[in-house]
């Protein structure tokens, strides 16, 4: 079936499975993102048991996840730029396309005697298209090993420092202690209502 699909027919697939691959990458990122948190949560514990075995493998593990996400990300920006870049490519296409009728135009218009003049004409447009849509091509041919190599090169854990992963941590206590105050003034306040109710009360 898939050799009698129309052109339109193929270009709408490969668009579907571009942007499942899109949702796909942005479904990891948020895998990780809740993995971060789940380390960040035991490493907190670790450290308040003072278990600094287990604080160390939790904290090497969530420098792995860091540098995975980074690396998600990077490759869910280049299939978005790519997809800028392939629409570009179709409205040079379509440029090309009303040429070519235009062309046709003019050659009936005007009749065979100008024919060979805008054959010649037309050739050496569709020669300079050409070399446009193989510039085009190998840009993107580019860009794709680019991703490749830099997904390779982002799994290593050395591109989330320490000191980063060491702010992680230390940003999601001080979110704790910060919401913690936050109740106590509030159940002061509450108390404080109370105990003013009660003397108006007496």
């Amino acid at each position: 079936m898939g050799l009698f699909k129309s052109k339109d027919e193929r270009r709408i697939e490969r668009e579907m499975k571009i942007k499942a691959g899109l949702r796909a990458i942005e479904r990891s990122i948020r895998q990780q993102e809740k993995f971060s948190e789940e380390f960040i949560r035991n490493a907190q514990h670790a450290r308040k048991i003072g278990d600094e075995g287990q604080y160390q493998f939790i904290r090497s593990a969530l420098k792995k996840t860091a540098a995975v996400k980074k690396m998600l990300e990077r490759q869910f920006l280049a299939i978005k730029n790519a997809m800028l870049i392939q629409q570009q490519a179709q409205a040079s296409q379509q440029f090309a396309e009303s040429m070519g009728l235009m062309a046709q135009e003019i050659s009936r218009i005007f009749g065979e005697l100008d024919l060979t003049q805008t054959q010649a004409q037309w050739e050496r447009a569709v020669a300079r298209a050409g070399s446009i849509e193989e510039r085009m091509e190998l840009f993107l041919d580019s860009m794709e090993q680019s991703a490749i190599a830099g997904g390779v090169t982002t799994t290593r854990q050395d591109l989330v420092s320490d000191e980063e992963i060491d702010r992680m941590i230390q940003a999601d206590v001080l979110a704790a202690e910060k919401t913690e105050l936050s109740k106590l003034d509030q159940l002061e306040s509450e108390i404080a209502r109370e105990l003013g109710t009660a003397k108006q009360k007496d």
